[in-house]
């Protein structure tokens, strides 16, 4: 990563790494102890009748119920909110949480969406299939030219969804262009940044208005916590969102939010380590004759590695592949020969993963075998060799 420019107060203003281990923390306040205290606790008390009734105001210095707020939770917010330079953040009980609340935060009954084509299958199955009992509708955007999502825009359009990289075939867009044309006619945006994480990119500073994340992924990083986050610098916004989220109650569990917090600590050391396994890997798979065609935007064989170069400050290690023989059988025969990599869904875990299935792509020539592969931290070269012995039958 390129150096950031210090303030004077390395521990509020200094480095990604700096920011993860202490932003936020005040060790003396808890007997010097290095790590944050848990608060467990479903419920809080008030030291008099008076403050009970303050309880809402802004300046209260008082926590009520944790479904609503917890110190724990509070301070995993201040970090990612740093991280991804923002002003706010709110953490959910899942991804899902967080992008379900982003989305019904930015509109109303009657509304109309632009999605990315690509996205994460759920948040399409939110749009299509729950959203429309309320008359909202939903346009998905199959190409990656800012005038493609221009022209998809109508009268009632209130909320750009994206993803960069997309799901699947790790599309990358122009992001400041496309948050610039929203902006330019009042219609908000939102990033799932899941795939790159804060340590690879920040999309406020590119002009969106929400980023989220499902937290699950690499800022959990061990695949035992679920989570999700709301970023942003609105303020309006985010009085909305936290609305939303004291109402329909996806409320992270305080234990939850200090593992995330734990696995803050070591995000960048394992963001360049999943990089690197990531890139030897993929190499390894275009080069090989039975793989037709590897969806890496790091490879510069992918169409956008040029812009994603320009937008990322680096990779992570969740991309897909396409074999030769474009068949269930073929792909059902390479997942079941491995051993290192398991088969599994989610990603951004330590641990290999790898899955099949069909994705229609966006130039409109009907459905591929695709085999979405995340890169784990295991040692590079058991899981090159695993996937290799894979592929040769």
């Amino acid at each position: 990563m390129e150096p950031r420019s210090r303030s004077s107060d390395p521990l509020t203003d200094g480095g990604f790494e700096t920011l993860c281990a202490h932003y936020g923390e005040h060790r003396l306040a808890h007997g010097g102890a290095v790590a944050p205290p848990l608060y467990q606790t479903s419920t809080f008390l008030f030291p008099d009748a008076e403050a009970f009734d303050r309880r809402e105001l802004p300046q209260s210095p008082y926590y009520s119920y944790t479904r609503i707020g917890n110190p724990t939770t509070a301070l995993l917010e201040a970090k990612l909110a740093q991280l991804e330079h923002g002003t706010w953040a709110r953490a959910f009980a899942s991804g899902m949480g967080a992008i379900t609340a982003a989305i019904n935060a930015t509109i109303r009954s009657g509304d109309h969406v632009v999605c990315v084509a690509h996205c994460y299958s759920p948040t399409r199955r939110y749009l299509e299939q729950y959203l429309d009992r309320f008359g909202v509708t939903a346009t998905y955007v199959a190409g990656l030219e800012p005038a493609d999502f221009e022209a998809a825009l109508r009268p009632n359009t209130r909320l750009l969804y994206l993803e960069s990289p997309t799901s699947g075939y790790c599309e990358v867009l122009d992001v400041p262009a496309v948050a610039a044309l929203a902006r330019a006619r009042g219609v908000v945006t939102v990033l799932d940044n899941s795939w790159a994480s804060p340590y690879f990119q920040q999309p406020l500073d590119h002009g969106v208005d929400l980023v989220l994340h499902s937290a699950t992924k690499y800022i959990g990083g061990h695949s035992d916590t679920l989570g999700g986050v709301i970023v942003g610098r609105d303020a309006v916004l985010g009085r909305r969102i936290a609305a939303d989220a004291e109402l329909l109650g996806a409320t992270l569990d305080p234990f939850a939010a200090w593992l995330l917090l734990r696995s803050l600590r070591t995000l960048a050391v394992r963001m360049e380590r999943h990089q690197a396994n990531g890139l030897a890997v993929a190499e390894m798979l275009a080069a090989h004759p039975k793989v037709r065609r590897v969806f890496h935007p790091g490879l510069p064989s992918h169409p956008q590695h040029a812009l994603a170069r320009r937008q990322l400050r680096g990779f992570s290690s969740l991309f897909s592949f396409m074999l030769v023989e474009q068949t269930q059988e073929a792909v059902h025969r390479f997942l079941n020969r491995l051993r290192v990599v398991g088969i599994g869904v989610s990603w951004g875990g330590y641990e290999s993963l790898a899955v099949g299935g069909v994705l229609f792509n966006s130039g409109g020539d009907g459905g591929q075998w695709l085999i979405r592969l995340h890169v784990g931290l295991e040692h590079v070269d058991d899981i090159r060799a695993d996937v290799r012995q894979a592929l040769e039958d």
